[in-house]
């Protein structure tokens, strides 16, 4: 069975281009998460959904968030769908013929993938390009610096978690450490 992180594997490299576009996986930021993000030069963002049973693809439409500065409660599609979203583009990555391409809501595109188990080839397909949600660049909702310090500290730590699996460290992990005032 093909995993998640080899699916994203497969899409990013066939599909992306590291020399022009920053590309991030699991991506978090304030009350979502991306599977794919991706953010052109120019700053056009756009995320990319990965849906791999019907019911997990039900359910992207259940998600609600709650505004921290208003506590009004929101469905997720329903501020992709106004353009009321940070990225500029929403996509779902499905598996071929999972979905049928008459009930994804018309501002989402539609990628389906085809992998062969026996050749170990995964095959992608654009259905239905995305809408463009809004004008507004990622780097126009988003402080571009804050965002690369978060990358370095994200990668910092992810470079000390792993070399912890693998290895008695002989200092405390300063992110596990609490701020003493």
């Amino acid at each position: 069975m093909l995993k998640i992180e080899e699916l994203v594997h497969a899409y990013i490299h066939s599909h992306c281009d590291f020399e022009k576009e920053i590309v991030l996986t699991n991506y978090f930021q304030a009350d979502w998460e991306a599977d794919i993000l991706t953010i052109d030069s120019e700053g056009f963002s756009h995320e990319i959904e990965i849906k791999l049973s019907k019911s997990d693809f039900k359910n992207d439409f259940k998600k609600s968030y709650i505004n921290k500065d208003t506590g009004e409660k929101f469905l997720k599609h329903d501020k992709i769908s106004c353009g009321d979203y940070v990225c500029n583009a929403f996509s779902f990555l499905l598996p071929m013929g999972m979905v049928e391409a008459a009930i994804i809501p018309e501002h989402c595109g539609i990628i389906e993938f085809y992998h062969n188990a026996d050749t170990w080839e995964t095959e992608f397909y654009l259905i239905r390009k995305p809408r463009k949600l809004h004008e507004d660049f990622y780097w126009k909702l988003n402080d571009k610096d804050l965002f690369i310090r978060k990358m370095a500290l994200n990668l910092l730590q992810r470079k000390l978690e792993i070399k912890g699996k693998q290895e008695e460290l002989i200092f405390k992990n300063p992110f596990d450490i609490k701020k003493i005032k």
